[in-house]
């Protein structure tokens, strides 16, 4: 029988909580032994007071030898954010209506800058949002920071070794085993996403001509997925085939039996919603670090979710691996001029990572991770992309008319995007840097210092000291939404800050402020993958809808924005917001985002 988490962390920690008291208390004895009379009272007092005088005095020994290293670089230490004993109050903090990275920008001021030290359990993180210290941490001093331990540790039950999780060689192994899929003849293949934005967009079609609006990031979800699984695994999950959900107001029927249908019941549904419940799940560890334990105290809330994603991916490893084993694919494997096995002819990811492998065990712990690690990349993040870029064309209708007329006129009214249309649609790429901007799909990240390095001081004082295995969460869109980054507008909806002078006196002075794929050796290898496919599903869209309008009256009640938004938005991001924004690894909508959409007409496409 397996111990609940909470039981395996007390027996973990048992020996530090006990040995205090029971030192003092063999102290004791022994005074006593020599003719010392200590009252009861004194004992007690002295063996529950042990271990907090002990962790204050290692506490404070600790703070004092980084503030003695720092000086002798000629560094600070980064200034503390002000919290409870330790960070105590942020073990149990309530997360149900914070906005994601908000919080952090009430706190950051002129004197505390962008980046702090905050202690949690008695631990010190230094938080930053400075492009020049997340330049260092990315790029500038590399191999200073990994990962980490901890942050693998947390993440494994979900990610195992995958790209997003591993360091040094094994990072270095999955990184060059995926690279060969990026290379421009290969996402330029706009086959299969035009037959996957085909069947969405007529599923979209079909829900708004039966009076209902329909969830676009659902839909758009299952577009990215079915998506990803063909280019990458070459398996299509036909999650579209399950139907798009109805508004939470509307039962449906099945016309033949008369049972309750529902799309959420699709094998493709219960593994996104689980994949998402996993990815939600480990966010909150990852915050609390390797007391996750104390709020999962009795489950471990990762094993359903995680049993119904092996569940679902396991037939395809099967089938993958029983597919080397009976075709020629273990023939001679060529090889590229810098050492790469060659991707051959027809080749999915999948079986190019079956074929990159060795032994049982690798199949089913190097390929699952992996599979999970550009799931996670290939579908969330352009989802989020897509989500958030409609969501801002519903609300900023000029902007979606100037959009649509630049398609209609680059393209037409039917044809297919090409490679050379995007490079002409300047506009479009803008709409979607600016979505990418306000609403990052990766809003945190985290870095592990290895060895002591120093960060840039806000001020433009001395250097900050970050000591070596201190943890660095650093978050993209606190930095991305800098009024003193990219102008006093910073927090409105504009894609032409990436076309006018804007973008040179900001953007081009200082490339590091505008991070959506990360930078530096981790770059995100499926970054113009990416922009293709969000762009391909935006001209499609658009080709076929003219307008666009949110549907407040479907979002489900408990995922509208709460009241408390209007009336307590020191930051200025909330207040505006008719969806919820949350994350877990990714961005998304809470609730899904629920819209209306209008066909356009002969007459406007032939105008453009």
């Amino acid at each position: 029988m397996t111990l609940p988490p909470g039981f395996r962390y007390l027996a973990q920690q048992l020996p530090r909580i006990l040995a205090p008291p029971l030192v003092v208390y063999c102290g004791i004895l022994g005074a006593q032994r020599f003719g010392s009379d200590i009252p009861a009272w004194a004992i007690t007092t002295a063996c529950v007071l042990s271990g907090p005088a002990l962790l204050t005095i290692i506490v404070q020994y600790r703070d004092f030898m980084v503030r003695r290293k720092a000086a002798a670089l000629g560094a600070i230490v980064a200034p503390a954010l002000p919290s409870w004993i330790g960070g105590l109050n942020l073990l149990f903090s309530s997360q149900e209506n914070v906005y994601p990275a908000e919080p952090l920008a009430t706190i950051t001021s002129e004197k505390m800058g962008y980046t702090f030290s905050i202690r949690f359990l008695f631990q010190s993180r230094i938080l930053t949002a400075d492009p020049e210290n997340i330049k260092a941490i990315l790029a500038t001093d590399f191999n200073s920071f990994e990962k980490g331990a901890e942050f693998r540790a947390l993440v494994e039950p979900l990610l195992g070794t995958g790209v997003f999780a591993a360091d040094g060689e094994m990072w270095k192994f999955h990184r060059q085993m995926t690279r060969p899929f990026f290379h421009r003849e290969r996402i330029s293949d706009f086959d299969l996403f035009d037959h996957h934005a085909e069947s969405a967009i007529g599923q979209f079609k079909a829900r708004l001509r039966e009076g209902h609006p329909a969830d676009f990031q659902d839909m758009v979800s299952r577009f990215t997925m079915d998506s990803a699984s063909s280019f990458l695994f070459g398996q299509n999950v036909r999650s579209l085939e399950a139907g798009l959900p109805y508004p939470y107001y509307v039962t449906t029927t099945h016309p033949e039996n008369n049972t309750t249908t529902s799309a959420t019941e699709h094998p493709s549904s219960a593994f996104a919603n689980a994949f998402q419940e996993a990815q939600t799940i480990t966010a909150m560890r990852t915050r609390l670090g390797q007391h996750w334990p104390l709020r999962e105290f009795w489950v471990d809330k990762l094993e359903k979710p995680m049993s119904v994603v092996r569940g679902f991916l396991d037939p395809v490893l099967r089938e993958a691996v029983a597919k080397k084993r009976t075709t020629s694919a273990e023939g001679e494997k060529k090889m590229n001029e810098v050492g790469e096995r060659e991707v051959q002819e027809g080749e999915s990811l999948l079986d190019h990572l079956v074929n990159y492998t060795e032994g049982e065990f690798l199949y089913h712990t190097i390929l699952r991770d992996e599979i999970l690690n550009i799931t996670a990349a290939g579908r969330d993040t352009t989802a989020s992309l897509l989500t958030f870029t409609v969501y801002m064309l519903a609300e900023h209708p000029n902007i979606l008319s100037r959009l649509r007329q630049e398609i209609l006129r680059v393209v037409g009214a039917t044809q297919r995007p090409t490679y050379d249309n995007f490079r002409e649609m300047k506009y479009l790429r803008a709409v979607l840097n600016e979505t990418l901007r306000l609403y990052t799909p990766v809003p945190f990240n985290t870095r592990t210092a290895i060895q002591p390095a120093l960060f840039r001081s806000s001020n433009g004082g001395p250097p900050i000291y970050v000591p070596a295995g201190t943890r660095i969460p650093f978050s993209i869109l606190l930095m991305h939404r800098r009024t003193d980054l990219w102008g006093p507008d910073a927090l409105k909806f504009d894609p032409d800050r990436f076309l006018d002078e804007r973008l040179h006196k900001y953007l081009t002075a200082n490339p590091f402020i505008f991070l959506p794929f990360n930078a530096g050796a981790r770059i995100c290898p499926g970054q113009q993958f990416a922009y293709h496919e969000a762009s391909f599903f935006l001209v499609r869209l658009l080709q076929t809808f003219s307008s666009i309008a949110l549907a407040p009256d479907a979002q489900p009640p408990a995922a509208r924005p709460p009241a408390v938004w209007q009336t307590d938005d020191k930051s200025g991001w909330k207040a505006h917001e008719k969806i919820r924004p949350r994350s877990h690894l990714t961005m998304f909508v809470y609730g899904g985002l629920w819209v209306r959409m209008e066909m356009g007409t002969e007459a406007e496409a032939e105008g453009a």
